[in-house]
């Protein structure tokens, strides 16, 4: 805007007119630039910047998620060449009764082979024996979980089996952890459904170098002692008492032989099912399962050395797994071993009594209840309060058997094997 004389006039601030944009003025100097114009809403901008930092959060932890499950999913190794092997031999294998109920066998391998292993003794080219071999029933309802033992030095029929070379094993009579190191899995799968006539499931092989990062995972296991124990083969030496075990001295207790009990593989099985239930009991109880933190760990030791068939080897698998086993009672998670004496021709092998383990096996065939108690326990087997005492007490190692109470009038209650249940744990 212009005078008459032709002369710059200063622009009105009350009129209305623009304002400065800030463009250099005649004097060639700059002009104070125009203040931005303010957000109308400040709390809107502050909404921006946090719900961009939480998205970032949310992705940047379900990257670390998935991170963890890719990393411990491919922990898992996958047993192939069982697969194949039980398929050929799928005809002579025994017909699944309870649908809905799983059998489960966990073998404890003492390979010296894989990481951390071989401070165990010397790697002889990789074989193995089945040092801990239990089958685990899961009842179809999920209400109860019955782990049986079978002995390493009982006297079974093997078939003939692949071995790892491609050559096969010939048919025998003899121990049965002879079964793993003839033809690993498969062959000890084709042993157990042979000997019980129950339709194995699934099955799981973990090593020493995999127990012992368990229980340092979950920071030990309680145990409590009666005596002072030395075994010097175990690499074991813990005086009596109270206390909690690490990993490796969970591995020399629950192999011992020597220095501790009578040296029998009759006290070693019991001490491995009462350390099974402690370990079953810690997991359940200081909150390991609801924990990413202390869950993560555990995951991680257990899932390093174990190897299983296709239908466990994932995450998802193994935690669908650990899923249902979380309703059952602890006081129904039980542990027995199958009902077995000194073998006639060799006291330091075992064989079967009879009817007494066909009744055990019949009854997980069938997903029937198993009751067990501790050795000399006076209790009424399978007997509620108010039943008749027409009953009759029977067990897993007596002599008829334990083939069930003959009740005048009513069906015969589940007979009673000895054994212990995961509430008990190691200190009662």
């Amino acid at each position: 805007m212009t005078d008459s004389a032709g002369t710059a006039t200063e622009p009105d601030s009350k009129s209305g007119s623009e304002p400065s944009t800030g463009a250099p003025g005649p004097d060639g100097n700059d002009a104070e630039p125009a203040a931005p114009p303010s957000d109308p809403n400040p709390k809107r901008h502050w909404l921006r910047w946090v719900a961009l930092g939480t998205s970032v959060a949310i992705l940047a932890t379900a990257g670390a998620g998935w991170w963890f499950y890719r990393k411990l999913d491919g922990n898992i190794t996958t047993d192939t060449s069982a697969a194949a092997e039980l398929h050929a031999y799928e005809k002579e294998r025994p017909t699944p009764v309870a649908l809905d109920a799983q059998n489960i066998l966990l073998v404890g391998s003492d390979s010296r082979s894989g990481e951390g292993n071989s401070k165990y003794g010397r790697d002889d080219g990789g074989s193995q024996r089945s040092d801990t071999t239990i089958l685990l029933h899961l009842a179809a309802d999920r209400k109860s979980a019955t782990a049986m033992s079978i002995p390493r030095d009982l006297m079974v029929e093997i078939p003939s089996c692949a071995k790892p070379d491609g050559t096969r094993s010939q048919a025998q009579f003899a121990q049965f952890n002879w079964a793993f190191e003839a033809g690993g899995a498969a062959c000890t799968i084709r042993t157990v459904e042979k000997l019980t006539g129950i339709r194995v499931d699934h099955h799981m092989v973990i090593d020493f170098s995999g127990f012992t990062n368990v229980v340092d995972a979950v920071d030990g296991v309680e145990v409590c002692l009666a005596e002072p124990v030395k075994d010097v083969q175990a690499r074991l030496e813990l005086p009596a008492g109270r206390q909690t075990l690490d990993g490796e001295q969970a591995l020399g207790f629950v192999r011992a032989r020597h220095g501790i009990g009578d040296g029998s593989d009759t006290q070693r099985m019991d001490r491995q099912q009462r350390f099974l239930g402690a370990l079953f009991k810690k997991v359940q109880s200081n909150g390991v399962l609801l924990n990413p933190a202390r869950l993560y760990p555990v995951l991680d030791a257990a899932t390093k050395s174990l190897t299983t068939d296709s239908g466990l080897n994932s995450l998802s698998d193994l935690y669908e797994l650990a899923r249902s086993m979380r309703s059952v009672p602890m006081e129904k998670v039980q542990f027995l071993t199958v009902p077995r004496q000194p073998y006639t021709q060799d006291p330091n092998r075992d064989e079967l009594v009879q009817p007494a383990a066909k009744d055990l096996f019949e009854r997980l065939r069938d997903d029937a209840p198993v009751s067990v108690s501790p050795e000399g326990e006076d209790t009424q087997d399978g007997k509620s309060e108010g039943e008749s005492d027409d009953s009759v007490k029977t067990s897993g190692n007596d002599s008829d058997g334990g083939s069930g109470a003959q009740a005048t009038g009513s069906p015969s209650p589940a007979p009673t094997f000895q054994g212990t249940n995961a509430a008990a744990g190691m200190c009662g």
